[in-house]
């Protein structure tokens, strides 16, 4: 009896940790090169995007699958050339562009910690997207310079774009703190097109993959318990990107009326490093990221930082 009693107890604990999952998460991403204080202001200059997460029903799912998230987002990304008041067309070594979408993303976690993950985005490329006024106003706000040159931005073109990601345990230590996981990644859309596949190295206080902020999978209930109660862990995250085709420095698929454009550069590196800290209720994110030449012009490598806040809610 004592021994039921205890087994109960446990089993009892246990579903009610599980419980107290939060269902829900709301949060924003922001990326600036301003975030490393290195006193340039260019190419990939800012972005922003809020997501809101949900875990499906975990009732639903087959023996393989230990979590289901639905996700829906909206964002902008500015570009500029070398620096953001470039007023002579000739002068420019890649397009004044911007990119405003609203997207939606279904992620499958399964129990050998693997996770596909598909979005699709719909937007605008070109001045409805709103990135001249919003540079403009952001410089406005912080005491920056005035930006010139937008007149001759990337014209006005929908944008729909799909995108498909795969991730895959490779290796974990046995005393949990280190990990390896293999990733691969395709787009294929009216505003970017390419695939890559990059390698995560984690160190630290570390969760599966589907308990993850990696991954953003602490929402929701899964099969398995979560290693930890909250992660803390440094990542590094190097990447081989192909790149078909990018709207944003190309301009249309369809036209070729953008007053400046450039040619790609098919093979671009980047390299990741960040920090994470994830509780049940709060994730806190900072990375910076490291890319070579995107572009077949003077252009520069480039470099810029990342900070997301997410919080969870909802039993």
């Amino acid at each position: 009896m004592k021994s039921l009693f205890i087994t109960a107890l446990l089993c009892f604990v246990t579903l009610t940790g599980f419980s107290q999952s939060f269902k829900n998460e709301f949060g924003f991403k922001t990326e600036n090169d301003a975030y490393l204080a290195t006193r340039n202001d260019r190419y990939y200059t800012n972005g922003l995007f809020i997501y809101f997460r949900r875990a499906i029903d975990s009732t639903k799912y087959s023996s393989k699958i230990e979590k289901k998230t639905f996700e829906i987002s909206v964002g902008q990304k500015m570009y500029t050339p070398y620096w953001g008041m470039v007023p002579k067309a000739e002068n420019q070594d890649r397009p004044f562009a911007g990119y405003l979408y609203a997207g939606a993303a279904y992620a499958v976690f399964f129990n050998d910690e693997s996770a596909i993950k598909t979005s699709v985005e719909l937007g605008t490329v070109g001045p409805s997207s709103l990135a001249e006024k919003g540079q403009e106003f952001l410089h406005k706000t912080v005491g920056f310079y005035t930006p010139a040159g937008w007149e001759y931005q990337i014209k006005n073109e929908v944008a729909a774009n799909l995108a498909a990601n795969y991730s895959k345990l490779l290796i974990r230590s046995s005393d949990r703190s280190v990990d390896l996981v293999g990733q691969g990644y395709a787009n294929l859309g009216t505003t970017f097109s390419g695939l890559g596949a990059s390698v995560l190295f984690r160190a630290g206080r570390l969760n599966q993959l589907f308990n993850s902020a990696s991954y953003n999978a602490v929402i929701g209930n899964s099969r398995t318990e979560a290693f930890n109660k909250s992660e803390f862990f440094f990542y590094v995250k190097p990447q081989l990107n192909f790149v078909a085709y990018d709207a944003t420095i190309q301009g249309s698929l369809f036209n070729s009326n953008s007053p400046v454009t450039f040619g790609v550069k098919p093979i671009v590196f980047e390299q990741q490093f960040g920090v994470n800290y994830s509780s049940q209720r709060f994730t806190i994110d900072f990375n910076i990221i490291f890319k070579t030449r995107e572009v077949k012009s003077s252009a520069k490598a480039q470099n810029y930082g990342g900070l997301s806040l997410y919080y969870r809610f909802g039993r």
